[in-house]
C-alpha cells in the first residue's frame, strides 16, 4: 500500500505545474552546498571529464559540462522553440489582439534591464554582459505563480506564460546575433542545406517526427562547429515541425509531449547542478556591489518590473491591447516582479559573456540574488493582493 501511495505521489509530482520548478530549486541548493563542501574538487573534476570520440573528420569529444551546456540544452531550446511555434499558430500569440500585450511587454521587459546594465557597465570590462538580465526563467516563474492558486486570476498565468515564451525568443535572437564567435561558412552552409531539407519535408506533408529529429542532430553538429551557439539548432528544428491550428495532435505536439518531462525533470535540473556550483569567497561577495553585480540585480528586479509594467500601461492606454481578464494594474506590477526571475537563460548568457572565471561566478551569484528577490517579492505581493480581495 505504501509503495502504491508513493508511486501515485511521484506521478502527481511529475504531472504538476510546479514539479519542475521545485526540482530545479532542489538542484540549485544541492549544487551550492556541494560547491562549498569537501566534495567540490571531485564534482568539478567530474564536470571537466572528457567523454565522446574524435577522428580526423569528426570531433565529438567534450567535457561533461560542455555536453550539458551545448548538447542537452539544445533539447531545452527545442522545447522552447516548439512552445513558441505552437503559441504563434494556435495559442495566445495566434491573433494580433491576443499577442500584442505579452509580446510588447516582453520587449519592454528585455530592453529596460539591458539599458540599466549598460548604464552601470558601459566602457568597462564587463560591458558585454548586457544580455544577462534580459531573460525570464519560464519554469521558475510559472512555478511561483502556480503556487498562488486562486489568489491571482487565471488569465494572469496565461499572460505570464506567453510573455516568458516571447522573452525566450528574444534571448535566443540575442544569443545568435551578439554572442556568437568567429563564423565558419562551410559548416553554416551544411546546416542551412539540412534546414532547407526539413522545410521541404514540412511543405510536402511529412509527419514522421524522426524525419526531423535525426537530421536535427546533424544540424546541431554543424551549428556547433560554425561559431553560432549549438543550442540554436534546437530552435531551427522546432520551427520546421508541422502543426495544426485545431485540436488534432500534430507532429510538433508529439515531440513536445515526448521531451517536456525529460527537459523539465532532467535537463534543466542537470544544468542547474552543473552551473550553480558557486564556491563562495570574500572576493566574490564584493562582486554583488560591483557595477556588474548591481547591473544584474537592479536590472532583474527593478528593470524587469518597470519594463513590463510601463509597457503594459502604454499598450492599454493607447488602445493597442487590453489587460488580461479580471486583472488589475496591481497584478501587472506583481507579474513584472516575477518576470525578474532570470535564472536558467541568464546563467546561460553569463557563460557566453565572460572569459574571466571570477566574472562568471560573480554574475551567477548576482543572478541568484536578483532572481530570489524578484520571485519572493512577486509572490508575497500577489499573495497579499489575493488576500485583500478575499477579505473585501
Amino acid at each position: 500500500m505504501a509503495k502504491r501511495i508513493n508511486l501515485k505521489t511521484f506521478r502527481e509530482f511529475l504531472n504538476s505545474s510546479t514539479g519542475g520548478g521545485v526540482l530545479l530549486l532542489v538542484c540549485l541548493v544541492a549544487s551550492m552546498l556541494v560547491a562549498n563542501s569537501s566534495w567540490s574538487a571531485g564534482f568539478n573534476a567530474l564536470l571537466d571529464t572528457s567523454i565522446g570520440f574524435e577522428t580526423e573528420a569528426i570531433h565529438l569529444r567534450y567535457s561533461v559540462s560542455a555536453w550539458i551546456n551545448d548538447g542537452l540544452m539544445a533539447v531545452f531550446f527545442l522545447l522552447v522553440g516548439l512552445e513558441i511555434k505552437r503559441e504563434l499558430v494556435e495559442g495566445e500569440l495566434s491573433s494580433p489582439r491576443q499577442a500584442a500585450l505579452p509580446i510588447l511587454a516582453a520587449v519592454g521587459g528585455a530592453i529596460v534591464p539591458a539599458l540599466i546594465y549598460h548604464l552601470f557597465n558601459a566602457g568597462g570590462a564587463t560591458q558585454h554582459g548586457w544580455g544577462i538580465p534580459m531573460a525570464t526563467d519560464i519554469a521558475f516563474a510559472l512555478a511561483v505563480i502556480s503556487m498562488l492558486g486562486s489568489s491571482v486570476p487565471a488569465s494572469l498565468k496565461v499572460f505570464l506564460a506567453a510573455l516568458a515564451i516571447v522573452d525566450d525568443l528574444l534571448a535566443i535572437l540575442v544569443i545568435a546575433i551578439f554572442y556568437s564567435t568567429e563564423l565558419h561558412g562551410m559548416y553554416l552552409l551544411y546546416a542551412g542545406l539540412l534546414f532547407l531539407l526539413l522545410i521541404a519535408f514540412n511543405r510536402f506533408g511529412v509527419k514522421n517526427i524522426w524525419a526531423y529529429l535525426l537530421p536535427g542532430i546533424v544540424i546541431w553538429y554543424f551549428i556547433h562547429h560554425s561559431g553560432i551557439h549549438a543550442t540554436i539548432a534546437g530552435v531551427l528544428v522546432a520551427m520546421t515541425l508541422p502543426t495544426t491550428p485545431d485540436d488534432t495532435e500534430s507532429s510538433l505536439e508529439k515531440v513536445e509531449h515526448l521531451i517536456a518531462k525529460p527537459v523539465n525533470f532532467l535537463i534543466v535540473p542537470l544544468f542547474a547542478l552543473a552551473n550553480t556550483n558557486i564556491t563562495l569567497h570574500s572576493a566574490m561577495l564584493g562582486g554583488l556591489t560591483s557595477t556588474m553585480g548591481l547591473g544584474i540585480i537592479i536590472g532583474l528586479f527593478v528593470g524587469k518590473t518597470c519594463g513590463i509594467f510601463l509597457t503594459c500601461v502604454l499598450c492599454v492606454k493607447s488602445g493597442l491591447a487590453t489587460l488580461p481578464e479580471h486583472a488589475a494594474w496591481k497584478h501587472m506590477v506583481g507579474v513584472g516582479m516575477l518576470g525578474g526571475i532570470g535564472f536558467t537563460m541568464s546563467i546561460f548568457v553569463s557563460l557566453l559573456s565572460f572569459h574571466d572565471p571570477l566574472h562568471v561566478e560573480e554574475a551567477k551569484l548576482a543572478i541568484l540574488v536578483g532572481s530570489v528577490l524578484s520571485g519572493l517579492c512577486g509572490y508575497l505581493f500577489l499573495r497579499a493582493l489575493g488576500s485583500s480581495r478575499r477579505h473585501a
